[in-house]
């Protein structure tokens, strides 16, 4: 690379750099803090992601290709990123009152928490399989890492373990199906993939590439049948971090699908079918397995499930509508996910743990402002409008029906009016059954501010949708 080139790829990698650098300077600085000032490692970690978003926001009016093609900063990646850096400035604000209560509030626990985002960063913009797969484990080591923070409890250390095996399975599964489509192909970067396509027959090792790359990231968005470590996971991690990967690391997964999955090779292979299955299956299970839990997040991780087997309808629609839709669908997704996981974060308080469902009954004669922010986002996560939930499921299914996918789109709504049902069931408790106990919630500041903008969020798009949706059409087409 010459000088200028060199220059140039900095330029278009500088959110990356500034969260990387941030993360070192703050691991430094985070052995100085004393006891009681923690808030300093908050403060600290929120200014490091918005000069990245602000260095993001300048360096988005144009397309830019770096590092002879393995990385590109163009509209669609802009859009994740903001997504990324929305996700982990909530995880933030919430996990400050929380890490104090479970006694988790050391430098290294926001430092891993800026490097899982930039590995996100790097996702997003990948445009090789290997920058692609960089991206992809500084992400989840980190995760694997903060999944096992409570490290005096048994379930956390279980969880973490779990999260590891299967994630180091995943990953191997990968890295073959991108040894395969090099060894077939000749390069490994999403554009140079195309020339295997024309001409000749499809390559039958190339469907099986397409198999193996799709089974290592169907895992990272938690679908089946590489789901079973998220509700152990979601379950034993703190709740803050729960929070974080149900968005954050979800988000990048999809990105990285609707990156690869519309390459014309995987558009040759008829993969769609498989992911069509895979959609079908996945939604049905999280929306049938949710019905019987008692455990709050565990039900969350299964409706985790379920959402992501509706997002990935969208993938199957495949057209440009189809890839705006999913982009707009992880948008309220996370926005409406931190919410309710924000009210569950700050019912944790003293030896209230806010995990069980039965817990909050009666919750609406003590708190009916937040019993009206539950119902908020349990209706958005249910799909009732006029919540923002509601629109990004209804713009999914318009994909589906332009495509002419019209069964997959009473699949969708039919499964859709099952997995309504639970969180129906949590309204239920918290509004009809008579209080069993009193109610102390950790309501600080910076909690306040999370769930204020998530319920401005969830219905401001609900309101405005059509804004939203124009703005995710307009990163596909500047992608």
């Amino acid at each position: 690379m010459t000088a200028a080139q060199l220059f140039q790829s900095a330029l278009a990698s500088l959110p990356e750099i500034v969260v990387i650098t941030g993360a070192c300077i703050l691991l430094i600085l985070g052995q100085l803090v004393r006891k009681g000032q923690e808030h300093f490692l908050v403060w600290a970690s929120v200014a490091v992601v918005l000069i990245a978003a602000l260095g993001t926001f300048i360096l988005a009016s144009e397309v830019r290709p770096a590092y002879t093609g393995m990385f590109v900063a163009d509209g669609f990646a802009v859009f994740f990123k903001f997504v990324f850096y929305l996700a982990t400035v909530l995880t933030f604000f919430l996990s400050r009152k929380y890490a104090d209560i479970e006694g988790i509030g050391s430098s290294e626990y926001y430092v891993l928490l800026l490097f899982a985002l930039s590995g996100m960063m790097i996702m997003a913009s990948a445009t090789d399989l290997l920058s692609l797969y960089v991206g992809l484990e500084l992400m989840v080591l980190c995760t694997y890492v903060l999944t096992g923070f409570l490290r005096r409890e048994p379930r956390s250390n279980e969880a973490a373990l779990k999260y590891v095996i299967l994630g180091a399975v995943s990953t191997a599964i990968f890295l073959y199906g991108v040894s395969l489509v090099y060894g077939l192909t000749g390069t490994t970067q999403l554009d140079g993939m195309t020339a295997a396509v024309t001409g000749d027959p499809l390559d039958p090792g190339l469907l099986l590439a397409v198999v193996f790359i799709v089974a290592g990231l169907v895992f990272k968005v938690g679908a089946v049948p590489f789901h079973m470590w998220v509700p152990d996971v979601y379950e034993g991690a703190p709740t803050t971090i729960t929070a974080f990967m149900s968005v954050g690391p979800k988000a990048a997964g999809f990105a990285v699908i609707l990156r690869v999955f519309l390459n014309p090779l995987v558009a040759a292979s008829d993969a769609w079918l498989v992911v069509a299955v895979i959609a079908v299956v996945t939604m049905a299970l999280g929306s049938f397995v949710a019905l019987v839990q008692d455990n709050f997040k565990r039900l969350l991780a299964y409706s985790s499930i379920a959402h992501a087997g509706f997002a990935i309808f969208g993938v199957v629609a495949g057209s440009v509508d189809g890839i705006a839709s999913v982009m707009l669908y992880l948008l309220i997704y996370s926005l409406m996910n931190l919410g309710i996981f924000g009210i569950v974060i700050m019912m944790r308080n003293g030896d209230f743990s806010g995990e069980i469902i039965e817990d909050y009954a009666g919750f609406a004669r003590s708190h009916p402002g937040l019993a009206l922010l539950m119902l908020l986002y349990l209706f958005s996560l249910a799909g009732i409008p006029p919540t923002a939930g509601f629109f990004a499921k209804f713009y999914v299914l318009v994909a589906l029906v332009e495509r002419g996918f019209v069964m997959l789109a009473v699949i969708a709504v039919l499964l859709s009016a099952v997995a309504a049902y639970f969180y129906i069931r949590i309204v239920m408790v918290i509004y009809m059954r008579e209080p069993q106990r009193a109610f102390d919630p950790a309501l600080t500041p910076l909690v306040r501010a999370t769930l204020a903008f998530t319920a401005a969020g969830t219905l401001g798009i609900g309101l405005f949708p059509e804004r939203f949706l124009r703005l995710a059409q307009g990163a596909v087409f500047g992608g």
